[in-house]
């Protein structure tokens, strides 16, 4: 009767632990889909890593995929992905002093075209 009941214990430790393996390994999948559809594909014309069936989308997914088994989080593979490949291997580049002028161009175009159209249009009604 112990016996039994061992072999019962064992079998539900072996089924959690079967459980949770699939779990961790769904988990590992979502984040690699999240993290390749931010990253561009080099060889592709802007077209997501994980989109993308080139050779190098194929290797960058590998790449991720050990890093997050490894133990890394999102920030610190878009780090090492950055430092090997260029920002430009992000779809939404960091904001930083480099890349100020980019993310507060559109707003000073958009002041200077309303500047110019209320300026043309107070010239037009007198």
């Amino acid at each position: 009767m112990k016996l039994q009941t061992f072999f019962k214990f064992l079998f539900f430790l072996f089924c959690l632990f079967f459980i949770h393996n699939s779990f961790a390994d769904e988990n590992i999948e979502d984040k690699v889909k999240k993290l390749t559809l931010e990253l561009r594909c080099m060889t592709c014309q802007n077209q997501s890593v994980y989109d993308s069936d080139s050779d190098y989308a194929k290797d960058v997914k590998k790449l991720v995929e050990e890093k997050f088994r490894e133990g890394l989080s999102e920030k610190e593979i878009k780090l090492f992905l950055t430092d090997r490949y260029g920002e430009y291997i992000l779809f939404k580049p960091y904001f930083n002093s480099k890349n100020l002028l980019l993310w507060v161009f559109p707003f000073i175009l958009v002041i200077v075209s309303t500047l110019i159209f209320i300026r043309n249009v107070k010239k037009t009604k007198v």
